[in-house]
């Protein structure tokens, strides 16, 4: 007959023999690792994390919904209708930059020269700071610096432009507290890039001259 141990054993049930043995404390297996934060901390868009995706996907929504009522806003990412200049005011862009840049014209014909030497990100910058120049409620002037670093400072961004080191660390920590002259040093250096790098190409190209022929036939047409 079977000793006592040896009939509890026949006794198991299948249920009870078809179950792992215990582990032990050695053979337990490792705590799982704590969690990390899926997220840098940063808000400045420099991590592809999917946080900041989120974030960036909003920021986009709230400047296109902004941007909708203003269908003459010169920022917006499609350009309007070239407002029709004089004659004197197209012969007065070859004068200075900065006679360019001071008209609504002159600067629709020049971002239209831009777009095609793909290069348009640069203007939608220096017009995006004027706005933000502009703004005196401090909430407005807050998300528009993040809007502007988000789309033209970040190294994200498509429309990313071309700025130095020391310009944009001074960029970086202007951003703990935005101001409407936050992006100033950066709006100046595409400024200058502008007029020497595209302006003088813009006025050398087919588009510029054949607005000095139409001026001109326009003028010996009135004489």
């Amino acid at each position: 007959m079977p000793t006592p141990p040896e009939a509890e054993k026949q006794q198991t049930g299948p249920e009870e023999a078809d179950q792992p043995p215990s582990m032990s404390s050695h053979d337990a297996a490792p705590p799982a690792p704590p969690r990390r934060n899926p997220c840098c901390l940063c808000w400045c868009c420099c991590c592809s994390c999917s946080w900041n995706e989120e974030r960036r996907r909003a920021w986009r929504a709230s400047r296109e919904s902004r941007l909708q009522p203003l269908p003459s806003c010169e920022v917006c990412a499609t350009p309007m209708p070239t407002p029709t200049p004089t004659p004197e005011e197209v012969r007065s862009w070859a004068q200075s930059f900065d006679k360019l840049m001071h008209s609504p014209a002159g600067r629709s014909v020049f971002r239209e020269f831009l777009r095609t030497e793909y290069s348009e990100e640069n203007m939608l910058f220096w017009l995006a700071c004027e706005e933000l120049k502009a703004e005196a409620n401090q909430h407005v002037v807050d998300e528009k610096a993040r809007l502007i670093y988000e789309d033209y400072v970040s190294i994200l961004s498509p429309k990313e432009v071309s700025l130095d080191s020391r310009v944009r660390e001074g960029i970086n920590k202007k951003m703990q507290e935005p101001s409407a002259h936050t992006f100033d040093d950066a709006q100046l250096q595409i400024y200058t890039l502008m007029h020497r790098d595209s302006y003088p190409r813009f006025l050398s190209s087919p588009a510029y001259r054949a607005l000095l022929l139409q001026g001109a036939s326009q003028s010996s047409s009135e004489a």
